[in-house]
């Protein structure tokens, strides 16, 4: 009985269907991933046009494009600190040809700062590779009288509340390593955001704030022309632009790592040989001697990681920046 019964369940014209799409979807995926690219592929970059970020991506684009044979077309989508891109690629077809640079902000600060996220930064993406990191640095105004970290953080002592620091926006990575500078230093200084990375740099040369951890190739030319003074690296290693300044870890302050980075993803279930067939892919150009140049002069390092890897790396910066977030009190609604 039980017999006749699977036979008939098996002949049947319905699981028959069935059985045919399961085999077809089957042989697809590894076909697809063996031919491809067929056709261009699409990388979505959550920010505006013209940021250091777009010409990196730009750069790295180029040589990926010549690898694949296929042209590479990016997508500048920004609003809502990196959300409405990000949100994007997670809502796209999982084959390979929409991908997304996803930065500190979207997949480790943003889950903890809003508190509706669009996206699941795990769950959503198939991580690729990182790409690359960028290193911020601790600056002063020349007329704060601090010669180092230690003398800037005893000054911070001696006047709780009359320091302040500028940032590029509420939730900024510049805001919340100015957050992590207070929580792990123990001192009182005071937040002022502005909207964007030059005015707040405009602000700190004017004098009309005192201190500020940002990018390091934005500070560059003012800590060159004594405009500014450099204390250290808000890094887990030294920069080679500023190869004598120590990292704020050296200083003392134990686990202090602000860094920025940018990282490749695909929607959730792309074909897995083709993530391997990108990873291979960017973890090669991103070593290319040119290309290291290119990044060092915006003050940013090659990374490359496995796949495996880089959703090991998405989780703790999530775990990280959440400590962070949490302390600062910063909420976007």
């Amino acid at each position: 009985m039980t017999k006749s019964t699977d036979a008939m369940t098996i002949s049947s014209p319905v699981t028959r269907s069935i059985l045919c799409v399961f085999i077809a979807l089957c042989s697809y995926t590894p076909a697809q991933a063996q031919n491809y690219p067929l056709k261009p592929v699409r990388i979505v970059l959550p920010y505006p046009a013209g940021g250091s970020s777009d010409a990196i991506v730009r750069a790295i684009s180029q040589k990926l494009s010549a690898a694949l044979g296929q042209p590479i077309v990016i997508d500048n989508r920004a609003g809502a600190g990196g959300s409405v891109g990000t949100e994007n690629v997670a809502r796209s077809q999982p084959d390979g040809y929409t991908l997304l640079i996803g930065t500190s902000g979207t997949h480790g600060i943003n889950p903890s700062l809003y508190a509706r996220l669009p996206y699941d930064p795990v769950k959503d993406f198939s991580p690729i590779s990182l790409v690359t990191l960028g290193m911020n640095v601790l600056v002063v105004h020349p007329s704060v009288p601090a010669k180092s970290t230690r003398e800037l953080i005893t000054l911070a002592k001696s006047r709780p509340g009359k320091l302040n620091f500028s940032s590029a926006g509420n939730g900024a990575t510049s805001h919340l390593a100015g957050e992590m500078l207070k929580m792990l230093a123990g001192i009182n200084i005071v937040h002022v955001p502005f909207k964007g990375a030059e005015p707040a740099i405009t602000s700190l040369i004017s004098g009309e704030v005192d201190l500020a951890i940002l990018n390091i190739p934005a500070l560059l030319p003012q800590i060159r022309a004594n405009k500014l003074r450099a204390l250290a690296v808000a890094s887990t290693k030294r920069s080679s632009s500023l190869p004598d300044l120590p990292t704020l870890i050296e200083t003392g302050l134990a686990d202090f790592d602000a860094s920025s980075w940018n990282g490749l993803f695909a929607p959730a279930a792309t074909p897995r040989d083709v993530v391997a067939r990108l990873n291979t892919e960017v973890t090669r150009i991103v070593r290319l001697p040119d290309v290291v140049a290119l990044l060092s002069s915006y003050g940013t390092e090659p990374a490359g990681n496995t796949a495996e890897q880089f959703e090991a790396f998405v989780k703790s910066e999530i775990s990280r920046w959440a400590k962070v977030v949490k302390a600062s009190g910063a909420r976007v609604d």
